[in-house]
Protein backbone atom coordinates (compact mmCIF):
# COMPACT_ATOMS: atom_id res chain seq x y z
CA UNK A 1 0.00 0.00 0.00
CA UNK A 2 1.37 3.07 -0.86
CA UNK A 3 2.05 5.73 2.09
CA UNK A 4 -0.04 8.68 0.04
CA UNK A 5 -3.42 6.48 -0.34
CA UNK A 6 -3.79 7.06 3.38
CA UNK A 7 -2.63 10.58 3.30
CA UNK A 8 -2.79 12.92 0.29
CA UNK A 9 -0.55 15.33 1.77
CA UNK A 10 2.07 13.63 1.35
CA UNK A 11 1.54 13.30 -2.51
CA UNK A 12 3.70 16.09 -3.82
CA UNK A 13 1.07 16.17 -6.84
CA UNK A 14 -1.13 17.69 -4.87
CA UNK A 15 1.16 20.47 -3.89
CA UNK A 16 1.45 23.94 -6.19
CA UNK A 17 5.20 25.01 -6.16
CA UNK A 18 5.84 22.97 -2.84
CA UNK A 19 3.83 25.48 -0.81
CA UNK A 20 -0.02 25.20 -1.77
CA UNK A 21 -1.88 22.22 -1.32
CA UNK A 22 -4.99 22.11 -3.93
CA UNK A 23 -6.68 18.84 -3.83
CA UNK A 24 -10.88 18.80 -4.66
CA UNK A 25 -11.17 15.29 -3.37
CA UNK A 26 -10.26 16.21 0.35
CA UNK A 27 -12.73 17.34 2.58
CA UNK A 28 -10.60 19.27 5.06
CA UNK A 29 -9.93 22.72 4.93
CA UNK A 30 -6.85 22.59 7.15
CA UNK A 31 -4.17 20.28 6.20
CA UNK A 32 -0.98 19.03 7.81
CA UNK A 33 2.10 19.87 5.57
CA UNK A 34 4.19 16.76 4.36
CA UNK A 35 6.46 17.64 7.25
CA UNK A 36 4.34 17.98 10.41
CA UNK A 37 6.46 20.25 12.08
CA UNK A 38 6.21 22.76 10.23
CA UNK A 39 2.53 23.01 11.23
CA UNK A 40 -0.55 23.21 8.72
CA UNK A 41 -1.99 24.65 5.75
CA UNK A 42 -4.88 25.58 3.80
CA UNK A 43 -6.60 23.04 1.37
CA UNK A 44 -7.25 25.93 -1.72
CA UNK A 45 -9.58 23.57 -3.44
CA UNK A 46 -11.86 24.00 -0.86
CA UNK A 47 -14.48 27.04 -1.02
CA UNK A 48 -14.90 27.49 2.51
CA UNK A 49 -10.98 28.33 2.71
CA UNK A 50 -11.68 31.28 0.78
CA UNK A 51 -14.47 32.40 3.72
CA UNK A 52 -12.03 31.78 6.01
CA UNK A 53 -9.49 34.28 4.56
CA UNK A 54 -12.09 36.82 3.98
CA UNK A 55 -13.31 36.91 7.94
CA UNK A 56 -9.25 36.78 8.78
CA UNK A 57 -8.61 39.87 6.91
CA UNK A 58 -11.76 41.71 7.51
CA UNK A 59 -10.98 40.41 11.29
CA UNK A 60 -7.15 42.36 10.68
CA UNK A 61 -8.95 45.02 8.47
CA UNK A 62 -10.58 45.99 11.14
CA UNK A 63 -7.92 46.22 13.92
CA UNK A 64 -6.27 48.30 11.73
CA UNK A 65 -8.63 50.70 11.11
CA UNK A 66 -9.58 50.91 14.74
CA UNK A 67 -6.21 51.79 15.65
CA UNK A 68 -5.68 54.51 13.10
CA UNK A 69 -9.06 56.43 13.64
CA UNK A 70 -8.47 58.63 16.06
Amino acid sequence: MNPSENKPEQNPAHWAWGMFYFNRNDPRVFVEKPNPVYGITLNFAHPKTYGFLLILFLFFGFIVYMIERK
